[in-house]
């Protein structure tokens, strides 16, 4: 199985020092490069073609939320994890609206970040619990972003039941063990999700599915 390839994008040596010894550990994990800029991370994207970038947010030339805006309008199969001190609103909802897989802080356990890599390699989304709370009290008055005004009614039962499974952050594969169903035909259903509820990113789709109460956060 194909390792995971990360490049690490902090403008802190011994921080990245002490990542890249946590993740070189990891059977499944490869650093393929380092930056120590925003503007470092966009020009190593092209080089290296990491899975995954750990971003901090304050670097210099460019920051983290600018230089994930731009890889991702770049590279779009590229994941962002922003990896910070800041825990503030501001920062947390521009990273998700720049495109951003996930958000964690930098006082977060090893296991935590190691777990973070593997969920968004899969293609999910990555939220640490103080943060996606915040997330839930947003959207559930309205707030950052808005959200798309179709009801979850417009779907088929089993469109919604896809829908919740996805936001859940089962893999295309695993709905498809579950409901007993092709891959196939879960990407179809999950393109007709998406059109009909004008939604891009898994993200979003999160996003809604909480916002309706179709699903929950654990405690």
């Amino acid at each position: 199985m194909p390792k995971i390839k990360v490049l690490l994008a902090d403008d802190h040596a011994v921080v990245r020092s002490g990542l890249r010894m946590l993740l070189d550990a990891q059977p499944d994990i490869e650093i393929v490069s380092e930056a120590e800029s925003g503007a470092e991370a966009l020009a190593q994207v092209q080089q290296c073609q990491p899975d995954i970038i750990l971003m901090d947010i304050q670097m210099p030339d460019m920051n983290g939320i600018e230089a994930t805006r731009q890889i991702k309008a770049l590279e779009g199969d590229t994941a962002v994890l922003a990896l910070t001190m800041h825990e503030d609103d501001q920062y947390f909802f521009e990273m998700l609206q720049a495109g951003a897989s996930g958000y964690l802080p930098k006082r977060a356990a090893p296991d935590e970040l190691v777990q973070a890599i593997r969920t968004v390699s899969r293609g999910d989304v990555f939220l640490y619990p103080s943060l996606a709370t915040r997330l839930v009290q947003s959207y559930l008055s309205g707030g950052s972003g808005g959200d798309s005004i179709t009801l979850v009614s417009d779907l088929t039962p089993r469109e919604q039941e896809v829908l919740v499974l996805i936001a859940e952050g089962l893999t295309n594969p695993e709905i498809a063990e579950k409901l007993v169903i092709s891959v196939k035909t879960v990407d179809r259903h999950r393109e007709n999700i998406m059109r009909k509820l004008n939604l891009h990113s898994r993200i979003e789709l999160v996003k809604y599915a909480l916002r309706h109460g179709l699903i929950a956060l654990e405690e």
